[in-house]
Parts: structure tokens; sequence; C-alpha cells
């Protein structure tokens, strides 16, 4: 069979399989699979709210309020809550399916009028959704184009590429005027509005369209272009600087801008560098971490980004299982206190892993820009894909060791485990353990709630029976302590699958699952 009849012929089927996967719109629960029952559905004690104090990340100008924007909460990555999650009280949980075979809703923002605006991943392409947050129901939905990698695995029957992919909307952004902006597959970045018609219903319109294909690869694989001759470069992640330009990252190291007024777009290549992860936005620059180096950006008259300093780190010597690529799999946290500023990451040390905090303001020489490193969990058996919480001077790092994709904790397996807190000294001469727990939680973005002091995580024991139980998991910040955790359900329909804990403005803690979208909330005063 000749290349443009295998073309032709894939195109066909896989038509064919979209009208049957896509369907109408699914609004049922998320299937649970058997063993549900033969499990604790509640463990702990109801928390007593006890808000941890502190000065909250600034405000950007131009995104949505802190706790509104995006996966990690605000501009500098804190993964902070500012409103009070579940406290335990006789928690109630609910799901909402979003597609017959995945259905993910990765980022989840909430408008000005409380409603969710997220990105679902289907495999036949991406969906923009405007959910009810009580009900979960969708009000408007836009498709964004299928990804590469989504074909690739389909013709090559390999799916992990789909589970290492985090291009094409995975990262997206609420701007300050309730506009989600995000790069889809196709290397165009986009600005969608959504509106409510006269006779109540809503739909999602595109106010903005920048392409940035004059400057980025994209001869990319598609059911029209099954053996591309070129190369295809996907854009990771989108977030506006504190002048309202837009940044955008690629997999294969570029770093540019688009300045919405005018449209004109600059960018730069760190050569031989991958960027897998989002990244952090201060009013002194942009902060962004390679599979190399961490960065500190600012731009050129002309929006071209510069670089400021450079840190190298190590790297180890390949890709430890929890990983994306050999590199830190951390967006950098932006955090500090009585004037003093630090950025986070985490390395990939082939023994542990290391917390490295630096001082990230202008003028200090390289030599003396790391404040620490501080080795986490067991030898031989530590990374994080996800970022680190931060606030005042603590970070909270959860290991990620082991987990791969939605068939890697089935049948009752589970993860290393491990979650420590480290602190900053107070005059900034180094770094200290302040805790570690057992919590197992094996790939999800954990939250904070300042308001009530607790840490949010999406936990999975192990399970003797086979059975694969997936809980929302409440520790104290202060102790490390497990509070209580609420089952969500069973099966790998309720994997997290790297999405993030969200706690929404009404005390709600929302969750992404392989197979779309989780609440748990309180019933009791």
């Amino acid at each position: 069979m000749s290349r443009r009849t295998l073309s032709s012929t894939l195109v066909l089927i896989m038509s064919a399989a979209a009208v049957l996967v896509a369907g109408p719109a699914y609004a049922d629960e998320i299937p649970k699979a058997p063993g549900h029952r033969l499990v604790k559905q509640y463990e702990g004690a109801p928390a007593v709210a006890s808000p941890v104090p502190g000065t909250p990340p600034a405000q950007h100008p131009f995104l949505a309020a802190n706790g509104r924007s995006g996966m990690h909460g605000d501009a500098w990555g804190s993964g902070t809550s500012p409103w009070s999650g579940p406290l335990g009280k006789q928690p109630a949980v609910s799901s909402a399916k979003m597609a017959a075979l995945g259905g993910e809703c990765a980022t989840v923002t909430f408008d000005k009028g409380g409603r969710i605006v997220t990105v679902c991943g289907t495999f036949t392409g991406f969906l923009v959704k405007l959910l009810d947050p009580k009900s979960l129901a969708t009000l408007a939905e836009y498709k964004l184009p299928q990804r590469s990698s989504t074909v690739e695995a389909i013709t090559t029957l390999d799916f992990s590429k789909i589970f290492k992919d985090t291009s094409g909307g995975a990262y997206s952004y609420l701007d300050n005027e309730d506009r989600l902006v995000l790069a889809d597959s196709r290397q165009h970045i986009l600005r969608l509005a959504h509106e409510q018609a006269a006779d109540g219903s809503w739909s999602f319109r595109v106010t903005d369209d920048w392409d940035l294909t004059g400057q980025v690869p994209h001869d990319c694989v598609s059911w029209t272009n099954l053996f591309p001759s070129g190369e295809c470069d996907p854009v990771t992640s989108v977030m506006p600087d504190w002048s309202g330009r837009v940044w955008w990252v690629t997999r294969q190291g570029r770093v540019g801008t688009v300045d919405p007024g005018s449209g004109a777009i600059r960018s730069i290549r760190l050569d031989g560098e991958e960027i897998q992860n989002s990244f952090s936005v201060a009013d002194d620059g942009v902060s962004i971490v390679t599979d190399h180096a961490l960065y500190s950006f600012r731009t050129a008259a002309d929006g071209t980004p510069r670089a400021v300093w450079r840190q190298t780190y190590d790297r180890g010597t390949g890709t430890k299982p929890g990983s994306v690529n050999q590199g830190s799999g951390t967006t950098p946290d932006l955090f500090g206190s009585n004037g003093k500023k630090y950025v986070a990451i985490t390395d990939n040390a082939d023994d542990r892993m290391n917390v490295l905090v630096y001082r990230r303001e202008d003028g200090i020489p390289d030599s003396d820009r790391l404040v620490c490193k501080v080795p986490v969990f067991k030898s031989g058996a530590s990374t994080t894909d996800n970022s680190l919480i931060s606030w005042g001077n603590s970070l909270v790092v959860e290991n990620n060791y082991g987990y791969e994709n939605i068939t890697s904790l089935t049948f009752g397996r589970t993860v290393v485990g491990g979650v420590s807190r480290i602190d900053v000294r107070e005059d900034g001469s180094g770094c200290d353990l302040a805790w570690e727990s057992d919590i197992h939680s094996p790939s999800t973005v954990p939250k904070l709630s300042t308001a009530n002091g607790l840490l949010y995580f999406y936990e999975k024991d192990r399970n003797s029976l086979g059975v694969d139980a997936w809980y929302l998991t409440a520790v104290d910040f202060r102790t490390g302590e497990r509070k209580w955790k609420q089952l969500t359900g069973t099966g790998i329909g309720y994997d997290n699958n790297w999405a993030p804990i969200t706690i929404g403005p009404d005390g709600t803690a929302y969750a992404g699952t392989f197979n779309g979208l989780i609440v748990v909330r309180d019933t009791a005063q």
C-alpha cells in the first residue's frame, strides 16, 4: 500500500471513529470500576480551618484574579488558593464524564460569574468548555484541532506520545477580561471570549488569532500529512508579562513574544534545549526552565526575549519514570518575603532529586545566586513533574517517581510516594527540611488553601485486592499530618494523570481525571 493510499484509508477510518467517539455532549458521571464498595469511603476526621499568615503573590494586571487564572493559581506559579477548600465535613463527590474516551479537563479557571472555563482533552481533539460550576453541565464548547501526538499514537499504537505531550492547549490562562488564551496544535495563539445570547445560550468567539508559523516550524503529523518531511515544534505554554505582552515557548527551545496591539512577533532559539513546562512571571521578569538551565528573561525594545541570567543544574543521565523529559519537571516558583526575591525549581539528579532555590535579583554574581540545594525523597527513587507550592518562605514538593501514564498504577499498584516541605531561612543563608510525609500522590498538581491551612493532594494507596481507589487527601501545611481523605472513584477513569487540583470560589475542590472532572464539596457545617 502506498503512503498516499494508507493516508487516505486512515483518514476515512478516523473520521468514522470520530463520529462514534464524539457523539453528543456527555453529562454522565465517570463510571467506577469494580471494587469501589470494598475500600474505605472516608478516613480521618474533619479539619478546623487555620489560615496561614503571609503575603499573597502580586496580582498580575493582565490575568484573572489570583486563584481563578490558571493551572498554578497565579502568575508566580505559587500553587495556592485564597479560598477555603473542603474541610472534610461529610464531603460529597460528583463527577462529569467529558468524552467516551479521555476527556480530562486539566487547567480549570473561573470567570467573574464563577463559571468554569477549561480545556478538556479527547482523542478527537481538545475542547474548550464553559461549565456550570454546580452541575458541571456544558454551557458552551469550542473544538480545537487534534494534536500531532494523538495522530502518531493512533497510527503507531504508542500512546505514551500523548501522555508526554504538554502542547496544544493543556497550558492556558484566563485574562483580566475573562478571555481564555492558549496555543493550539497549529502553532496559533488564540484568545477566546465567551458570550451569552438573548435566549440565554452561551458560545465562544475567537477575538484574536496570532499565527506563529512564520517563526515556528509547523510541518506536523496530521491525518492528511502522515509522513511530513519537515520539522514540527509544538508550542508548550503561553503567559502575559506585566506589560501585557504575550510570551510563548516551544518544546524545542524557542522563546517568543506577541505584542497584542501591533501583532508583532519576536523570538529566539535556545539551541539544544527543550521546554516541556509552563513558566512564571513577575514585574521583574519571566522565569523559564529548560531541560538544561533556569533562565530569567526580559525583552529588548522591540519585544525580542533577552536572557538576563542563566543557571545550569544537574540534569542527570536520563529520563526517570515519572518525568516527561531529562530535566526539571517544575514550572518555576517565584516567592520571597522581607524584600528578598527567590525562584525555585527541582533538578533531575540521578540519585536524589534536589530542590533548588535561587536569588532572582539583578546584579548577583552567578556564583552567589544559589541559596540552597536540598535532596529529597529516597535514594534512586525521586522525581517530580509538577510545580512546587510556595507560600512565604516555604516550598512543598511531591514525589511522582514511578508514574508514567494511566496504565502505571493498575491492579492496586501505587508509587513510592512522599511529600516534603522545605523552608528558606529568614536571613537567606540556606534552607531546612521542615517535615516529610508518606503521602502517595502519583501525579497531581497540588494546592494549598491559605484560608484554611490545608494542602490538597490526589492520593492512591497500594491495594492487595487489586482495587484502584483514588482519594482527595487533605494535609496540614504546618505539620504534614494527613487530616482526612475522601474516595472519589475507582479505575483509570479517576486517574488524575497530571491534572491539577483547583479550589473554587465557593470552596469546592475540582480535579481533572482521565475521563473528565470530579468535584468534592462539604455538605455539613
